[in-house]
Parts: C-alpha cells; structure tokens; sequence
C-alpha cells in the first residue's frame, strides 16, 4: 500500500500562485500514475491533473494554460503548480496514486480569495 502527504496547500488572493507537493511511500515499485483531485464543498471530487511515469500529463479543461504538473519518479514525488488561481479553484485537493489500485492521501486545503 502507499501512502501519501501532501503540503503547500493556503490561502491566496485570486491571481496569485501555489505549488502543491506529494511525497509517496511503502512501495520500492516506480509508481505508473500520478496525480491531483479536488473536491469543494457539495461537489464531487474531479480529476484535475496526472501524469505518468513516462510524461504523459493530462489536464482538466478547466485548468489548462493555468496548471502545471509535474513528477519525480525516482523520489516518488508529484507537484501541482497552480498560477491564475480563481475563488472557484478553492477546494481540497488530493493526491493520488494508482498502482495495482488507487491511492489517496489526507488532502490539504487551497482557497483562492476573491
């Protein structure tokens, strides 16, 4: 099983910019996908960023040209830079991890002021 801890998560003026960290462990395998949910209050949670051990980066629509992820597969890490961050981009965000099955860490929460 692997676990995860996410950081970097606060509060910050509409505009302005994060980076989210996740640090992985409890597996000596390279991990084949790694990304970031998000869930705000009444909503579900969404997909809004993975990437594979091999580069390959998929995106939220709603995201895209603002977000930027990105990993280190050897220190199991994945980050999320969020730029242009909008008061609808405030949620709790989630790492996650799929190997033989999903894994999710604890969560930190980001909100965007407006």
């Amino acid at each position: 099983q692997v676990q995860l801890v996410e950081s970097g998560g606060g509060l910050v003026q509409t505009g302005g910019s994060l980076r989210l960290s996740c640090a992985a462990s409890g597996s000596r395998f390279i991990i084949p996908v790694m990304g970031w949910y998000r869930q705000a209050p009444g909503k579900q949670r969404e997909l809004v960023a993975s990437c594979s051990s091999g580069g390959t980066t998929n995106y939220a629509d709603s995201v895209k040209g603002r977000f930027t992820i990105s990993r280190d597969v050897v220190k199991k890490m994945v980050y999320l830079q969020m730029n242009s961050l909008k008061p609808e981009d405030t949620a709790v965000y989630y790492c996650n991890a799929y190997l033989l099955s999903n894994c999710w860490g604890p969560g930190t929460q980001v909100t965007v002021s407006s």
